[in-house]
């Protein structure tokens, strides 16, 4: 569902399927829906490519940007182990790097072996991984965010990152792999003590929102928590209910730090700051709705699934980046976009890559409080499901 808010701004469902002729696609090049999985593609595959990693005995996944970057990127890692596995090729695949605990809750991390792996190393990630890990590998791939296009297959667009990630190399390596729509892997989630401090103070109890205002680019991309708590009120308001506002800040710079502001009349509000990522991944689950701008832990907070795989409605804010793109494409991660973000979509473009500047200064001020608080309260009743 796409629909139009009333300040002009678009919101786009996560389940919503895009026909290949609405944006600038580039063809995958054969019907996908068509080919068994573990067949021959009708493309030539990379004959050097499928020789290094059919030698591989190792795959050492490498991430040492962003976080963001990071998770969007794993369908990348994804794709390359159900290559070796439709081929048989036995590895041991490990993670290194400062994401190495939240990758491993993906399962696509084996356990270590008594023994050191035969055969030679893959490594795939960033370009920063490659760089630090890569300088003995056999084959080092590089999952840069800027290269995969907008693939098109069987009459409809795959724009998410990780869609673009996962297809290119089962082009390359010219094999059908099981992966279908969405091809982002989830996060597994458990108990956690400070998720359980927080239920124990009352603050996962009635209704429960989280809101994000880490970014790297506060600037341009945060919605502030002014903003937020005033969006929390509107929706409490119309649920006639007391809601729970979890700012979740970035980080402090001596660690976790958390502050309770005076409660208001309809919302409770505490703060977030400096909470690592794999207590972050514990916390969302346990929340009604997610709010953030397009950034890492809005990412981290889609891909995060409770013990009962359920998750969340999250909404992304898109002001000058592509929505489609920058999005995970699991169907409860949702987009609230300006017209700025859907031309970047259209035309698969990128403001700083392309090098485009708006018309008019986008700042996150483009979305009213009260017209996402109207998609929020959609979502949470269930209508925008």
């Amino acid at each position: 569902m796409t629909a139009v808010a009333p300040a002009g701004i678009r919101f786009h469902h996560g389940s919503l399927v895009i026909p290949a002729g609405a944006v600038h696609t580039t063809p995958l090049g054969y019907d996908r829906d068509s080919v068994p999985v573990g067949a021959p593609l009708p493309l030539a595959a990379s004959a050097e490519l499928v020789h290094r990693l059919s030698g591989c005995g190792e795959v050492v996944a490498a991430f040492e940007g962003k976080l963001g970057d990071t998770l969007l990127a794993l369908s990348g890692v994804r794709a390359i182990l159900d290559w070796l596995r439709l081929r048989s090729v036995r590895v041991a695949v490990r993670a290194v790097g400062p994401y190495a605990g939240l990758i491993a809750r993906t399962g696509l991390i084996t356990r270590p072996q008594a023994s050191a792996p035969s055969g030679h190393r893959a490594v795939i990630g960033d370009r920063a991984g490659s760089e630090a890990h890569g300088a003995t590998a056999a084959v080092s791939l590089v999952l840069d965010p800027a290269a995969p296009p907008c693939w098109s297959a069987d009459g409809r667009a795959h724009p998410d990152l990780p869609a673009r990630h996962y297809l290119a190399p089962e082009r390359r390596l010219g094999i059908r792999l099981p992966g279908t729509t969405p091809f982002a892997p989830t996060l597994a989630t458990g108990p956690n003590h400070l998720v359980e401090e927080l239920r124990s103070a009352g603050w996962l109890g009635g209704l429960n929102i989280a809101a994000i205002t880490a970014t790297s680019w506060p600037e341009r991309k945060d919605y502030t928590a002014r903003r937020y708590i005033t969006l929390a009120e509107h929706i409490a308001e119309a649920q006639q209910t007391q809601a729970r506002l979890l700012l979740i800040g970035g980080n402090a710079g001596d660690g976790l730090r958390v502050t309770a502001e005076a409660p208001r009349r309809h919302v409770q509000v505490l703060r977030l700051d400096g909470m690592p990522a794999d207590h972050l991944a514990d916390l969302f689950p346990h929340c009604h709705l997610i709010v953030g701008n397009d950034t890492g832990l809005t990412h981290l907070a889609a891909m995060a699934h409770g013990r009962n795989g359920s998750s969340p409605p999250v909404i992304g804010l898109y002001a000058r980046h592509s929505h489609s793109k920058w999005r995970t494409g699991l169907p409860h991660h949702h987009a609230v976009a300006t017209d700025l973000s859907d031309r970047m979509h259209q035309g698969d473009l990128c403001p700083v890559r392309d090098a485009i500047t708006p018309d008019t200064d986008v700042h996150m001020d483009a979305f009213p409080t009260d017209a996402l608080a109207q998609v929020s309260l959609e979502l949470l009743n269930g209508m925008g499901r």
